[in-house]
């Protein structure tokens, strides 16, 4: 089922990766370049789900998970984390912005793809 998928990214190479890994999985992809760019694109579209990175400029991750939870339209949608960060306290941090998920850097495109069929259903 084809999923339109937002990625958040500050890194481009980052962003290539998952728009290639999404699209090669039948998928849509909306690349943003920050948290901010993302709560634009965010909200002049309608997506299925969300990955962002944790750390970036102008707005992080976490901060992007609760703006996007504040939008009616943003309630229900996935939102997984992709970072290199893995401390309990920050995937905590995450789940209470109400992050949906938390997948670690680098990301293994196969279990990429089964955690966004598994969220998405």
């Amino acid at each position: 089922m084809r999923k339109l998928v937002l990625t958040v990214d500050d890194s481009a190479a980052i962003r290539e990766m998952l728009a290639y890994v999404l699209k090669s999985a039948g998928h849509r992809v909306i690349e943003a370049e920050d948290g901010m760019d993302g709560l634009q694109k965010a909200l002049g579209n309608q997506v299925d789900l969300v990955i962002t990175d944790q750390s970036m400029p102008k707005m992080d991750g976490i901060t992007l998970v609760k703006a996007l939870r504040a939008l009616p339209q943003y309630k229900g949608i996935p939102i997984l984390l992709l970072t290199t960060e893995s401390s309990d306290n920050m995937k905590e941090e995450g789940r209470s912005a109400g992050a949906t998920g938390w997948l670690v850097k680098p990301f293994d495109p196969n279990k990429l793809i089964e955690v966004v069929e598994k969220v998405t259903r």
